[in-house]
């Protein structure tokens, strides 16, 4: 998707009269012209998307309840990520297997700064932190060394 041909959309923060609140699971706006609802799933998605844009990254992995949540049909586009409000901006969690050989923390540093990049454009919500958690490597094998996942 080419992100600079999208400069014609809604920046629902440029409002004078805005007023934002976070509601557990999705981010409201309030606006003269209605609310706007940002859904965690939403967030998460585009994480996912600019995440395994990165060179290095191979999957975004979940944790034990990702896990069996994808038993139940939860949508891969989200797993392995994990989407907070505090103070109406956004924290976020990734979990994520890099290639073998890869220098691990240029990659972390590369993945905050994209996703940042990316959630903040698409959504206008300031992103405070971002943490890259590495549960694995994937060996030119094919093989993955994992740590032991974690409820959580």
């Amino acid at each position: 998707m080419n992100t600079e041909n999208n400069q014609s959309s809604l920046d629902i923060g440029a409002s004078p009269d805005h007023t934002e609140l976070s509601n557990g699971d999705h981010l409201e706006n309030d606006t003269e012209l209605g609310s706007v609802h940002i859904h965690n799933n939403v967030i998460a998605t585009i994480a996912h998307q600019a995440a395994v844009k990165v060179p290095g990254v191979v999957e975004m992995t979940g944790s034990l309840v990702d896990g069996l949540a994808g038993m139940i049909g939860k949508k891969t586009a989200d797993r392995g990520i994990r989407v907070e409000f505090e103070d109406n901006e956004v924290l976020l969690e990734l979990h994520v297997i890099l290639e073998y050989g890869v220098r691990i923390p240029h990659v972390a540093w590369q993945l905050q700064t994209d996703v940042k990049e990316a959630v903040e454009q698409m959504t206008g919500k300031h992103v405070r932190s971002i943490q890259v958690i590495v549960q694995g490597i994937k060996q030119p094998n094919g093989s993955v060394d994992a740590m032991p996942k974690t409820a959580g």
